[in-house]
């Protein structure tokens, strides 16, 4: 898909900073075909942030109002109008989409879906249950961020609790699928899901490329603990007719299945009956991946069941804690999240993960990776792992802990990705996806055509201004960036820049001399030379 517009009217879920903002992201005569992601930059507080976290919850409110089954949580009161493009599964060429809700009268705003007819040049408006209207969404909401941002991570831990609380119900109640969320977060609390599942189920291209940069040659090992009974669970009573026999959490017949063929899996396991653990314990062989591979289709499929099982981890979580998240969460305060459970009470988590050195072959322990190793592998296998059409990611600085010569490679390394075709279409991976990130560095939007690249910035009443550079800003030096983004002049730290500034006022030669000494080069340093030219000609020294 390919965003085209996005209109926010009203969004009390930022305290109205982005009501009115109108944003033309592309014109609708736009390629399609290609990867082309779209850089937000600009100051800290100037609503990058606040911007995909809007856009996530309007989808939200669109997926609970189509296939509530998906989606069981409801976004927050937005009025909007959103513009696509999208290529469906059965259809030969890409669909223009547009959304809105609004305020109509004295009327309720409804959810409006149109396509666009581009003979009659006119909108035909699609029925909200209809299967076919259903494949006009994106499959999947992909958010990404580095750290604890609640700003986007609201609407994504909301989905999530709405899951948990889901299957609670559904395992006590009937044994019915309870389908899979179309909102995904990726964050620190999910990287061993995407990492251990792209490794067990890509191929061995893949691999190399998202361990190369740690210099690490294989997955070596990993422990995996499912645990259901342990003292922080709630305790839920017995039914008369049922078939369960747990005493803590109860699982509904998909994941009664998943922990089974981690079993069948596994190496070797352990059981404790009174905690209801489950250790699972794998070396990784050729024979480890073939079973794996017998049971998970593929890579997302994998992860999906690791990462439903982790997010049980809300049912632990204290009453009054999910109580207080599902107050704060309605009156819109983002400074409250859901909190991770400490390790020893998860449902489930990861343990021992260890890989192979590349020169070495010694062991290596993936907690003593670096965060930007970490970070590195978590977004390149995600983009491995999700590389069916279709698909909005919307990342959150996404190379903030990566070091200078990362960042350079970062839009490249993503394009290189060797991620596996499986679909329609032979452009069917990186393609047909839409990625928005956020940045406060010049290394991305040098990587991108101006119009690509969107400054955000607050005026003096506060109101939110989003324009594209004045610059071309692709393969332009990462100064003239700054300078252009952040106003930024001289792109140099402050410190030095008042010393240069004192020298620059100097009367006294010697005192510049020496000054100088203590600087690295710069153009201002050399106006700087230039004043104790001219002050020692005047002087005659």
């Amino acid at each position: 898909m390919k965003l085209l517009r996005v209109h926010i009217i009203s969004a009390k879920t930022c305290g109205g900073l982005l009501d009115g903002l109108n944003l033309q992201l592309r014109s609708p005569f736009s390629s399609y075909s290609g990867f082309d992601p779209l850089c937000l930059i600009g100051p800290n507080g100037a609503g990058k942030s606040q911007f995909l976290q809007v856009l996530t919850e309007i989808f939200q409110s669109v997926f609970h109002t189509c296939i509530p089954n998906e989606e069981r949580s409801e976004g927050s009161d937005l009025h909007f109008e959103l513009e696509y493009l999208i290529h469906p599964e059965d259809e030969q060429l890409p669909v223009r989409v547009r959304i809105s809700r609004k305020a109509s009268g004295k009327n309720r705003p409804s959810l409006v879906i149109e396509r666009r007819d581009e003979d009659e040049y006119d909108w035909i408006e699609c029925d909200l249950k209809a299967t076919e209207t259903h494949k006009l969404l994106p499959q999947k909401i992909v958010g990404y961020t580095s750290g604890d941002n609640e700003t986007l991570s609201l609407p994504f831990l909301l989905s999530r609790s709405g899951y948990a609380k889901d299957v609670t119900e559904s395992a006590l109640n009937e044994p019915k699928r309870v389908p899979d969320t179309r909102l995904m977060l990726i964050d620190y609390g999910t990287h061993l899901e995407v990492f251990v599942a792209n490794l067990l189920l890509g191929d061995a291209s893949q691999w190399d490329f998202l361990l190369q940069d740690a210099k690490l040659q294989n997955l070596h090992s990993f422990r995996c603990i499912v645990q259901l009974a342990h003292s922080a669970a709630p305790k839920i009573p017995s039914r008369r007719g049922s078939q369960s026999t747990r005493k803590g959490i109860q699982l509904t017949k998909e994941l009664e299945d998943y922990l089974d063929r981690l079993k069948r899996c596994a190496t070797c396991y352990t059981y404790d009956d009174k905690t209801e653990t489950y250790t699972f314990d794998y070396w990784i062989n050729d024979q480890t991946r073939e079973a794996f591979r017998s049971f998970w289709n593929n890579t997302l499929d994998l992860y999906s069941s690791f990462h439903k099982f982790a997010m049980l981890n809300d049912l632990v979580l204290p009453k009054k804690t999910r109580e207080r998240f599902r107050k704060d969460t309605k009156s819109r305060r983002f400074a409250s999240r859901l909190p991770e459970p400490q390790d020893e009470d998860k449902v489930f988590r990861f343990e021992s993960v260890m890989f192979t050195a590349q020169r070495t072959g010694k062991k290596v322990d993936y907690v003593s990776l670096s965060d930007g190793e970490h970070q590195l592998g978590q977004i390149l296998g995600t983009f491995c792992m999700l590389s069916f059409p279709n698909v909005l990611f919307l990342l959150d600085e996404p190379e903030s802990h990566f070091n200078p010569l990362w960042r350079v490679k970062f839009i490249s390394r993503i394009l290189d990705l060797p991620t596996k075709h499986g679909h329609r279409r032979e452009s069917a991976k990186a393609t047909e996806q839409e990625c928005l990130l956020t940045t406060h560095s010049p290394f991305v939007p040098s990587d991108m055509h101006r119009d690509k690249v969107f400054i955000f910035s607050k005026d003096e009443e506060g109101k939110i201004q989003v324009k594209n550079p004045n610059i071309e800003t692709f393969g332009t030096t990462f100064d003239t960036i700054i300078e252009e983004c952040f106003n930024v002049r001289p792109p140099m730290s402050q410190v030095p820049y008042d010393e240069i500034k004192r020298l620059m006022e100097s009367d006294d030669p010697e005192q510049i001399k020496a000054g100088m000494q203590r600087l690295g080069y710069s153009v201002e340093k050399a106006f700087l030379a230039d004043r104790l030219r001219r002050l020692t000609n005047r002087d005659g020294v």
